[in-house]
């Protein structure tokens, strides 16, 4: 155990899914009934109860989620908006921000999560107590009202019929408040009857896929708009507020003051805050740096010390600002505002950003990661705060058009909205303070917020999304950590927590693997493949010793993500190292190193046709006992286990030929329906106790393990507390399924799988934004992307200018957004009699092409295929192989922004 950091594991079985006296194997009511002689029987319906006029909604488009206040379903919501790395700041339900985690005191321990507490859960059969990683924040989410650690705020002011009448944009002024969001843009409206005014509020942080720096800024700006419904002209004012929240946690009485100071940038009006101290602790403490508050485009009223509150018509009279610069030792609060006459119909504009700058890394931190010591990426581009804001304001119309424009290509589909939500939402777990990026450029992250450090292979290897939305970030921790920090030169392992462990893990070694080549593949050329190939070698060839009798199916027992060294042959291990033996086999080919090629691909064929064999039961894959030990230590063995088939579906990930028998790995997933899926986890976690909640009565999931032939003691004879991993509903899995389900073309298993975790998820019961495991806003949630890339039917290798879509469903008029090495945009596909068109519209960057697949739609064999790239005809060439079409350009196509390409086939 490493004894620089308390891994997961070891807090668990510490203090979370045991208690202390598991030492002297003295258990609770649940563990005695975990491994009692009668292990209780498989309880999951065959028949799921669902109905088919539900399932059958799924495919349809429908709307975007929308929250209302009249239904009570405001209160748990906090969507990330800060920028990536930059800590935590919630938009809530009602568009005031909450959390405000941006002080860098979020860590292993006490202050891990969002809401660092315990709570009682009711288990069934006991009440069990569970802290943040054990899924507290799932149990009892927390509420926005009880987490506003600074004060921030808008209001509006009217003078109706001679009555002046003042309005807060919090859900109290208002008859109804709206929330619709669709990550990273969050669209909370205000109405009341009577009032003429429906304001309008967009909140983000500048967020553009393929720019990792412009999306990391840390702040947030809101956009308000108010539009006159009535039939007069009225006066309207607006006033925005923010605290100055320097040294909140330090600040104390008599150490310094509070100041905030007015700004002046190009057209605008802004609020500088700092704490002025000559306590050396005050000033190096985590939470000392400066914020920034700034109306732009408009030169408003401020007011450097706002009081009393409520918000009253005076605060909007001129007379009553303060613009002269103040020093405070407790609260201080500064306002902007501006007043402008609104005929009817017209609208009135105002656009804010908050800013912070806290460049004081926690000690515990720097511990850590050496890297943390120069402190964080944000903080060695800007000075301070006010940097930010200059940097906001001089490029606000590019960060804001952009941002949106991203937000439009995402929604602007035939998917379903609630289907693009829940499939990137958790891209949002980079905006929160999972993750850091140090001053040399280091990405670094938790599993969950605060817990379990050292961006875990094991664990990351699911998320699909960062290597499609922010590349650069991937090939950084690949060549910095992977190959870098955690690189074992003599052995080419990969050290699963690079400096925060000491040993490698099987699956997060393999799962890498795979992700050198999709790093490679969402690059432009084959600079980041060929630099590192001597050391993607060796970390494949680690990986292929581990097969220790050389039948292609590793053996050799070693670390997985379920926190334990399982030994023998174990088909999601056997399988996923086999996806990644034929992912060195193409990165091989085309280092021309054909004779490592060759090793590679005898290893697939090896492992293939045994894994098959020998670990195929006729209906779901398996987990062979090691020869001399047989079951005596933990494992899946005869149960059906829920990553089984998991190599197969990393390979439609990459667009790699087949790693696994279609007809068996159908039935594996088939056979996970069956026995995990249930529309109902309530009787399973109760008879099966001991998992951690992230599923509750009521709701639906795909539990982690099963033994569907109730063997007794199906997870080995051994007491092992990871036991209680195999009852639980881990969202990361869950939608790695569901990304497997619709490569393979079960599609109505993969919406409805995918469903339950979105409603799971629901307003009305806790934050939408937030999916929990081992911590809030898991990183292996972000696996959610992977069933968008299936759906889409998606392929690309950036060095090859190869790109491929098949879409799932909707064939005959499909369309849906892409993103690519350097651009993005939205593709269409349209079935017009005997034509098939194909668009590419590039909405961001360039996109290098040479060749292009589609499928064929119809029976009628292909005649012609003709592409046009802004009216222009290019010469290009096509060949037809089952239902595929691919074209070939005779020279390589550069697609500008805004530039459509077509390709009609004939």
């Amino acid at each position: 155990m490493n004894n620089k950091t308390v891994d997961r594991r070891d807090f668990i079985k510490k203090a979370g899914l045991l208690t202390a006296g598991f030492a002297a194997l003295q258990f609770p009511v649940w563990a005695q009934s975990i491994f009692a002689e009668g292990y209780p029987l498989h309880n999951i319906p065959e028949n799921k109860g669902i109905d088919p006029a539900w399932a059958r909604s799924l495919f349809n488009r429908g709307d975007a989620t929308t929250y209302l206040k009249s239904r009570n379903e405001l209160k748990y919501i906090g969507m990330p908006a800060g920028g990536l790395h930059a800590g935590t700041v919630y938009v809530g339900g009602d568009g005031r921000l909450w959390l405000w985690q941006i002080y860098n005191e979020t860590f292993e321990g006490p202050q891990e999560g969002i809401d660092p507490k315990v709570v009682n859960w009711n288990d069934g059969t006991s009440v069990r107590k569970i802290r943040v990683r054990d899924g507290a924040a799932y149990v009892e989410p927390a509420i926005a009202n009880n987490k506003r650690v600074l004060d921030q705020g808008f209001a509006i002011k009217a003078i109706v019929n001679g009555k002046t009448i003042v309005k807060e944009l919090n859900e109290d002024d208002w008859e109804e408040v709206s929330f619709t969001a669709s990550y990273p843009v969050a669209n909370i409206k205000y109405s009341s009857k009577g009032f003429p005014l429906e304001v309008n509020l967009k909140v983000y942080s500048p967020f553009i896929p393929l720019d990792a720096e412009k999306s990391a800024l840390p702040a947030t700006i809101l956009k308000l708009e108010a539009v006159n419904k009535g039939k007069s002209p009225l006066n309207v004012s607006v006033l925005g507020w923010m605290e100055n929240g320097v040294n909140k946690l330090t600040g104390k009485a008599k150490t310094g003051q509070r100041k905030n100071e007015v700004i002046s940038l190009e057209k605008s009006t802004g609020i500088f805050s700092s704490f002025e101290t000559t306590n050396e602790e005050v000033r190096g403490a985590t939470d000392s740096g400066s914020m920034s508050f700034v109306l732009h485009g408009t030169k408003g009223r401020a007011q450097t010390s706002f009081s009393p509150w409520p918000v009253e018509g005076k605060h909007f009279d001129v007379a009553a600002m303060s613009p002269a610069n103040v020093e405070a030792p407790e609260k201080l609060v500064g306002s902007l505002g501006f007043s402008e006459h609104l005929l009817p119909g017209k609208s009135l504009k105002a656009n804010y950003s908050v800013s912070w700058h806290f460049n004081n890394v926690n000690p515990k931190l720097k511990k850590l990661v050496k890297n943390a010591e120069a402190g964080y990426h944000y903080g060695a581009r800007f000075k301070d705060a006010r940097a930010v804001s200059e940097f906001i304001n001089a490029n606000f119309n590019e960060l804001s058009s952009t941002t949106e424009l991203w937000s439009n290509t995402w929604n602007n589909s035939t998917l379903p909205h609630w289907f693009l939500e829940r499939t990137f939402v958790n891209i949002g777990t980079l905006a929160t303070a999972n993750t850091y990026r140090f001053a040399d450029g280091r990405f670094w992250g938790w599993e969950g917020v605060g817990a379990c450090a050292g961006t875990c292979t094991h664990v990351w290897q699911y998320a699909q999304a960062v290597g499609r939305i922010f590349p650069e970030l991937e090939r950084g921790l690949r060549e910095k950590v992977d190959l870098g920090v955690g690189f074992k030169e003599d052995s080419g392992a990969i050290i699963f927590r690079a400096e925060n462990e000491s040993r490698p893990a099987i699956d997060g070694q393999a799962g890498t693997v795979l992700r050198f080549y999709r790093e490679h593949q969402m690059s432009k050329d084959s600079t980041f493949l060929q630099t590192n190939w001597p050391k993607i070698k060796k970390a494949i060839q680690f990986m292929l010793s581990q097969d220790k009798n050389g039948d292609g199916m590793t053996d050799t027992p070693m670390e997985n993500t379920l926190d334990a060294v399982w030994e023998g042959e174990i088909a999601w291990i056997v399988g996923l190292c086999i996806a990644a033996a034929r992912a060195g086999q193409a990165m091989a080919e085309e280092m021309k190193d054909d004779t490592f090629a060759k090793i590679c691909e005898n290893y697939v064929s090896n492992g293939r046709r045994n894994m098959e064999k020998e670990l195929f039961n006729g209906e779901y894959f398996i987990h062979r006992p090691d020869a001399v030990q047989g079951r005596k230590n933990l494992g899946s063995y005869n149960t059906c286990h829920i990553d089984q088939v998991y190599g197969q579906s990393w390979a439609f990930q990459v667009g790699l030929p087949r790693v696994l028998d279609k007809a068996k790995a159908i039935a594996a997933l088939k056979a996970l329906w069956k026995y995990n899926f249930t529309m109902d986890v309530g009787p399973y976690i109760k008879t099966h106790t001991g998992g951690r909640p992230y599923a509750l009565s009521g709701e639906g999931g795909m539990v982690m393990n099963t033994n569907p032939r109730n063997e007794p003691k199906p997870f080995g004879e051994n007491i092992s507390w990871q036991l209680g991993y195999f009852h639980e509903c881990m969202s990361g899995f869950e939608h790695q399924v569901a990304a497997h389900f619709m490569a393979e073309g079960m599609l109505e298993e993969s919406l409805v799988l995918t469903r339950v975790i979105h409603d799971r998820h629901h307003a009305a019961k806790r934050n939408p934004f937030n999916e929990i495991e081992c911590s809030d806003h898991y990183a292996r949630a972000m696996a959610s992307y992977g069933t968008f890339i299936t759906a889409c039917g998606f392929e690309y290798h950036g060095p090859k200018g190869y790109i491929a879509f098949a879409p799932k469903w909707n064939k005959e008029n499909f369309k849906a957004p892409f993103t690519s090495a350097e651009g993005w945009g939205t593709y269409h596909q349209q079935k017009s009699g005997l034509k098939q068109i194909h668009n590419l519209e590039l909405k961001y960057g360039t996109l290098a092409l040479n060749k292009l697949s589609f499928e064929k739609l119809g029976g009628a064999k292909v005649s012609s295929v003709s592409a046009q790239l802004g009216g222009r005809q290019i010469p290009s060439t096509f060949k037809q192989e089952n239902n595929a079409v691919d074209i070939l350009v005779k020279e390589r196509l550069n697609v500008q922004k805004n530039q459509i390409l077509t390709i009609t086939i004939s």
